[in-house]
């Protein structure tokens, strides 16, 4: 693929609500652009897109494929980008390289909450909307239902620019409204036909248009108001202008899976997607933390972003970026900002699904990868040296759904931890650590079939087979009563013996572990001594009496004892603090302590109830509601930790995706008898089970 200056690049993310034919719309533009022989199918795993053995193995998009093209003198890096809310990270990373989203709605099924999810991000990221309404090939399809729904659902931006004209429920024809041209298609091949007389209802929606393009321009306003009709120069100008500004969202329509007015599309996008050089300069952060703006210009020195990260075990690492000014070149050097090293440069490439092609260099405002930047990672800025900056990173979702995950076959604890990082360089969208507490290596992700791909890609990429298990529960244990009593250790066995003899006492506290204190008086145990007997108090906390959690809130004062001047020891009264742990605990009340966690769930109004419902199923207490921004409610409850497994799993259900929660930690509270007796029996089972 030859070179493009940045006024000849279109960046578009390819988004909306999963099965609704992005990768099939890719596909087929793919084919009319001359890149493919063939239109492949998703159902029979053949896309260009989806060619990752978990995408075809699931029918669906998991992450970010690119699909570029040339079409009339341009070069369109289209982004496909995952559908399901569990593969939101390729959202991110495709919305970070893109100044325009295409949203695909399906003219069966309507606005969903994939549509709902890419014009949120699109708005969030300030870029430029085009709608594709797919499927009118459906006896179930209506174009102009959709079209209601997307001006209710987001407002009066949405602006038909094809249309089809029904017979019956099939379509006659399809009609550019700009042009007022007519055309039918045989497959993927456009016809222009005489242009059919227009009914009141596409006078309205030109009447539409018009009104859209008027506002674009004080002389177009003036011309609209005086009665003029635009000239199709005028409307393309004035469309061109309103998708730069987001005050137009044009929407197109057609049938993917043939290629029925996809043409028309891919002209729409050549003409009315900004390029890289038309929109706002990038924001970056200097050397000196100064905010500053960065041109789109190939003469500039070069700055450019990585927004997505492949890692293979065999191939090795692949780093997709999006150049900002200057060009990546082969053999080239750059600085990685974050680390401050310098980086050589391998093989420049463009990719085309699983296809890569050698390219000399990715210039301004264009999107490539390059091979094997070890010290690279999604999000690292890398530069000139003459012009260091930080850009942007890419905006992840964080992680909602935890599991435990444990070797099937001992001794692979290494080689599971080896795979899980490399796969977080990949899939920032999900995360990895080892629970150094309850001993569990502990991944979490956007939802099941997240954490199913996970597992699943450990045994292809890193042939180790792993199970899961929902991740123990942090407990903690303390008491409630002041006792006191005595540890004494004696043991004589030739030679110097072993002497240690203490008084303790253990009240309740307020302390996070242990609060240590002296009473000691007439030298019945030696200063000397002391830091002994708290050393093996401290190591006694670690392990309750209870189920073997650690132990908090507890005061131990040593008042008395008595020691021998031969046979007394650090050692000897380490011990006898031991047993004085061991004896005195089990006598003050031990009691269970669970760990109860903030929540704040964000949810439609008419999700509220269910919400609140679960909570109080849960064992949590609702604590209040507020407005939240985009039409949702807040709640925010006390939930106990052990309760909330698979809440994320409940609220993808419940609000069809369309809420979102927030769960930190917030203090600790007594267990209820029924819990902490569950509790202790498993961890009594567990250790029989050692």
């Amino acid at each position: 693929m030859k070179q493009y200056p940045a006024q000849n690049i279109r960046n578009i993310v390819v988004s909306g609500h999963s099965n609704s034919g992005k990768t099939s719309l890719c596909e087929t533009m793919l084919f009319i652009a001359g890149v493919t022989d063939r239109i492949g199918k998703t159902a029979d795993g053949n896309t260009v897109c989806d060619f990752d053995p978990e995408e075809i193995k699931r029918v669906c998009s998991i992450s970010a494929a690119f699909a570029p093209f040339e079409w009339k003198g341009c070069k369109l890096n289209v982004i496909d980008v995952p559908g399901q809310l569990d593969y939101i990270g390729g959202m991110s990373e495709g919305y970070r390289a893109a100044e325009c989203a295409l949203i695909v709605v399906s003219g069966k099924s309507g606005i969903s909450v994939g549509a709902e999810k890419a014009v949120k991000f699109a708005n969030q990221s300030g870029m430029s909307k085009i709608f594709f309404v797919n499927k009118l090939d459906s006896e179930s399809a209506n174009f102009y239902k959709v079209l209601d729904g997307l001006k209710e659902s987001f407002g009066t931006s949405v602006c038909p620019v094809v249309v089809p004209v029904m017979d019956g429920n099939k379509v006659k024809c399809y009609v550019n409204l700009i042009s007022k041209k007519a055309y039918t298609f045989a497959g993927t091949k456009l016809t222009e036909i005489p242009m059919p007389e227009m009914s009141g209802q596409m006078e309205e929606l030109y009447a539409a248009i018009s009104e859209a393009i008027a506002e674009t321009s004080d002389d177009y306003m003036e011309k609209f108001f005086s009665g003029e009709e635009f000239t199709e120069e005028e409307i393309s100008t004035g469309l061109i202008a309103g998708v730069k500004s987001g005050a137009i969202a044009p929407v197109y329509c057609g049938v993917s899976a043939d290629g029925a007015a996809v043409e028309l599309l891919m002209s729409g996008l050549q003409k009315l997607v900004p390029s890289p050089a038309e929109v706002k300069p990038e924001i970056a952060i200097d050397k000196d933390g100064n905010e500053i703006e960065i041109n789109v210009s190939e003469s500039d020195p070069t700055a450019a972003f990585v927004f997505k990260t492949v890692a293979d075990p065999f191939v090795g690492k692949l780093s997709f970026f999006k150049v900002v000014a200057g060009k990546i070149a082969s053999d080239s050097q750059v600085v990685n900002e974050r680390t401050g090293q310098p980086e050589k440069i391998g093989k420049t490439i463009t990719v085309r699904g699983k296809k890569q092609e050698d390219t000399a260099y990715i210039g301004a405002g264009d999107i490539g990868a390059v091979t094997k930047l070890a010290g690279v990672l999604t999000g690292d800025s890398i530069c000139s040296q003459k012009r260091v900056v930080k850009f942007k990173g890419v905006d992840f979702v964080a992680p909602s759904l935890s599991m435990a995950v444990l070797p099937k076959t001992k001794g692979e604890e290494d080689k599971i931890a080896q795979g899980l990082i490399r796969l977080t360089e990949e899939d920032p969208s999900f995360a990895f650590y080892t629970n150094h507490e309850t001993h569990q290596m502990i991944i979490s992700g956007q939802g099941d079939q997240h954490i199913d791909v996970i597992v699943s890609k450990l045994k292809t990429k890193f042939n180790v087979d792993v199970k899961l298990k929902i991740p123990k529960v942090p407990y903690r244990e303390t008491i409630r009563q002041t006792v006191s009593v005595q540890g004494r250790h004696k043991k004589q066995s030739g030679g110097h013996g072993q002497f240690g003899d203490i008084w303790v006492r253990f009240e309740p506290s307020e302390s996070e572990g242990l609060e240590f204190a002296e009473e000691v008086v007439g030298g019945s145990v030696p200063k000397n001594f002391f830091p002994a007997v708290e050393k093996g108090l401290r190591d006694s906390m670690v392990k309750g009496v209870l189920a073997g959690y650690p132990v908090v809130g507890v005061r131990a004062v040593l008042y008395d004892g008595s020691y021998h001047p031969v046979d007394s020891s650090e050692m000897a009264f380490k011990t006898a603090a031991y047993i004085a742990f061991k004896d005195g605990i089990p006598k003050a009340k031990p009691t269970l302590l669970e760990p109860i966690g903030i929540l704040r769930a964000y949810v439609p109004n008419e999700n509220t109830g269910d919400v609140m419902g679960e909570v109080t199923k849960r064992r949590g207490r609702v604590l209040g509601m507020n407005p939240a921004p985009d039409d949702l409610q807040e709640l925010s409850a006390n939930v106990p930790m052990a309760e909330m497994g698979d809440f994320a799993t409940f609220m993808r259900q419940c609000a069809q995706g369309r809420g979102y929660f927030s769960l930190e930690f917030e203090r600790y509270e007594d267990a209820p008898a029924m819990v902490a007796q569950k509790v202790i029996e498993e961890a009594k089972a567990e250790s029989d089970a050692e």
